[in-house]
């Protein structure tokens, strides 16, 4: 088995004194409360209905009922010795279905934040992390130009509520997953299996959040305002040229594909000679949109793809391989700590970001209670050792300037349903009793200076 032989010895005082420390959570996972404060329906209400779409056959109707028990999820966060909290707007509490704006969402979300700030947590907002209105599906979903207008429309009525206390904005969480897992593969809502129909959403999503940013600014004053991407180092299985322009390709469509064009830089011409007439529908300024200038990158990593030469296997001929002798969580996903400081290298020498969040970082373990305890031993050592790359990082001049764990708590895992637990808090579904692991404790310890 491989191994990091990093230095992994760490405290609080090897980072910035001014450095953001948090955590990040998201509105579908542990809001619960579909029904409650005028809440509409979301492609994932829709999704989780689908015979085989969700592990455990649930769906996030309760959740962690975040949307009753905030106060307490909030003072979880605090008693970690955070200073920040990134959460989730969802879309169908602040839109009816008539198009207006529901001042019981908004109300909801105008309490959250005023919780955090009394707290000392200072509010990260992400603005979209997949929930999309489903009747906003039914007329097309992202796939239709007519949502990057209502997408902007949702994001003025919020930001006009809230920017008077948030200054930390995300407009999207993840494209890729939205347009590639939403409608690609089908494993995330709304379940649409179209290569073409997937990008041409990714586009309208890079597009709304082009348009989403300015919007940001006029309605908060001291706006900082970013997008957050889900990143992967490319890995080639052999020493071969063929795995080595697979991997080129791949990287393509899983990372510059997004890069490239939010650098200004357009998409890449390689991966638009691959996709020929699949290529998404570019309308006259889309790119100089898209390309608005930014105050920082969010990161989200969580591990390396290997890549294989497949012919035979479209769009791009490659396969995403699973090397041996390598560390794992109970995901399948490799343990990797190496890979994020390769990736904050990149956005940084290769894009010239300014300012980089890591907006999530965190592992898949199945733990259990025992005695009254988590003992998340894995959890920890990954919590660590990522934590040193992120030092080592900073020590080479990359502008990190704050990290988000993910997660808070325990939560619906989309696809995985309540089988995959994330959390630096352990939740019982059935009771809804929180309980902070080791892996919480030790993140305590870290942040409070006694790590």
């Amino acid at each position: 088995m491989t191994s990091d032989n990093r230095n992994t010895a760490i405290c609080r005082a090897d980072f910035p004194a001014g450095f953001r420390w948090g955590t990040s959570t998201s509105s579908y996972q542990i809001e619960g409360a579909i029904h409650a404060g005028g809440r509409v329906e979301s492609i994932w209400d829709r999704f989780c209905t689908r015979p085989g779409a969700i592990r455990d056959g649930r769906s996030g109707e309760v959740a962690c009922d975040h949307y009753r028990r905030w106060p307490q999820d909030l003072d979880l966060a605090r008693d970690l010795g955070t200073n920040a909290y990134r959460f989730s707007i969802a879309w169908p509490r602040i839109w009816t279905e008539a198009g207006t704006p529901n001042e019981q969402g908004l109300d909801f979300y105008e309490r959250l934040v005023d919780g955090m700030l009394e707290r000392g947590l200072q509010p990260w907002a992400t603005l979209y992390h997949w929930d999309l209105p489903q009747a906003l599906q039914d007329r097309g979903g992202w796939a239709a130009r007519d949502t990057v207008y209502a997408y902007t429309a949702y994001v003025d009525a919020v930001t006009r509520r809230l920017g008077d206390r948030v200054n930390h904005w995300i407009t999207h969480n993840e494209p890729w997953c939205t347009s590639m897992h939403g409608h690609w593969d089908g494993m995330h809502a709304p379940g649409i299996r179209d290569f073409g129909t997937a990008l041409q959403v990714c586009h309208h999503v890079l597009l709304s959040h082009g348009l989403a940013v300015p919007v940001v600014r006029a309605n908060a004053a001291d706006a900082q305002v970013g997008i957050a991407l889900s990143l992967h180092p490319v890995r080639t299985a052999t020493d071969s040229v063929e795995d080595a322009t697979a991997a080129r390709r791949h990287d393509g469509l899983r990372n510059r594909w997004f890069l490239d064009p939010l650098g200004g830089r357009g998409y890449p011409a390689d991966v638009l000679a691959l996709l020929g007439e699949l290529a998404p529908r570019i309308e006259a300024g889309d790119m100089a949109t898209i390309a608005v200038p930014t105050d920082f990158m969010g990161l989200n990593y969580y591990f390396p793809e290997t890549i294989a030469h497949a012919p035979g296997r479209p769009p791009l001929q490659v396969e995403i391989v699973a090397p041996p002798d390598v560390e794992r969580t109970a995901f399948g996903w490799e343990v990797a700590p190496q890979g994020l400081t390769e990736l904050l290298r990149r956005l940084h020498g290769d894009y010239g970001v300014s300012a980089i969040h890591i907006t999530e970082n965190g592992s898949c373990y199945d733990d259990a209670v025992s005695d009254g305890a988590v003992h998340d031993a894995p959890r920890t050592a990954y919590l660590v050792r990522h934590l040193a790359a992120l030092r080592d990082a900073l020590a080479e001049g990359i502008p990190v300037r704050g990290y988000f764990a993910w997660s808070l708590l325990d939560n619906f895992e989309w696809a995985e349903g309540y089988t995959r637990r994330f959390g630096l808090t352990h939740v019982d579904f059935a009771t809804q009793q929180r309980l902070l692991k080791d892996s919480g404790h030790w993140y305590r310890a870290f942040l409070h200076g006694d790590a």
